[in-house]
């Protein structure tokens, strides 16, 4: 065996080629900009409560129902046209056909005046003014009853909003006249009844 010693030889250009392809792949890739140090003013980075945005966010976007809406959902279907008009023509019929009974066991009585929207009016006058005492005999203590003439003052103003443009000159008059008296009406009741009494003067 011999002691002369073995040469290799090392192709330097495929190592320079590889090296040359090492370092323009690590040139093509951007070095990751550094986060620059929170400043006093800021407040270092932490953890944060964020479990219950999404869901606020999601609460906002869906559609409210409103009272109207669940009311008309619990509603029956409304019936036909027909059905509304065959069933107007028997009730007609019917209050006739009573009325004729009356004209008969009463001749003197003549025919009835057909409903009108003052009467719907009046029957809500009528109807707050007893609640609120009035048509008390003499002598008597009247009963009042402040949360129904209430609910009465507010279902003629909900008549009120409800048919706003849908009424002659007249009717609306009669109706506005009608609210503002038993506004001031009622007005004047809870202020009698919030008012402390007066003791009776001492006697001598």
């Amino acid at each position: 065996m011999s002691d002369t010693p073995k040469f290799e030889v090392i192709d330097r250009r495929k190592m320079k080629a590889e090296e040359e392809k090492g370092s323009g792949e690590a040139a093509a890739q951007p070095a990751a900009p550094e986060k620059p140090a929170p400043t006093s003013s800021e407040p270092a980075p932490g953890p944060r409560l964020v479990v219950n945005e999404p869901k606020h966010e999601a609460d906002a976007q869906e559609p409210q129902e409103t009272a109207e809406q669940q009311q008309a959902e619990e509603l029956p279907a409304a019936p036909t046209a027909k059905e509304s008009s065959e069933q107007k023509a028997a009730y007609d019929a019917s209050a006739q056909r009573l009325e004729d009974l009356i004209r008969a066991q009463n001749p003197t009585v003549g025919p009835q005046p057909p409903v009108g929207f003052e009467h719907l009016v009046q029957q809500f006058y009528l109807s707050a003014m007893l609640q609120m005492g009035a048509g008390t005999q003499e002598g008597q203590r009247p009963r009042v009853d402040i949360m129904g003439a209430r609910a009465t003052i507010d279902l003629l103003g909900v008549l009120a909003e409800k048919t706003r443009g849908n009424l002659t000159e007249a009717e609306d008059r009669m109706l506005q006249s009608v609210l503002f008296e038993l506004r001031m009406a009622f007005l004047e009741l809870t202020s009698m009844v919030g008012a402390p009494t007066v003791p009776p003067p001492p006697k001598s």
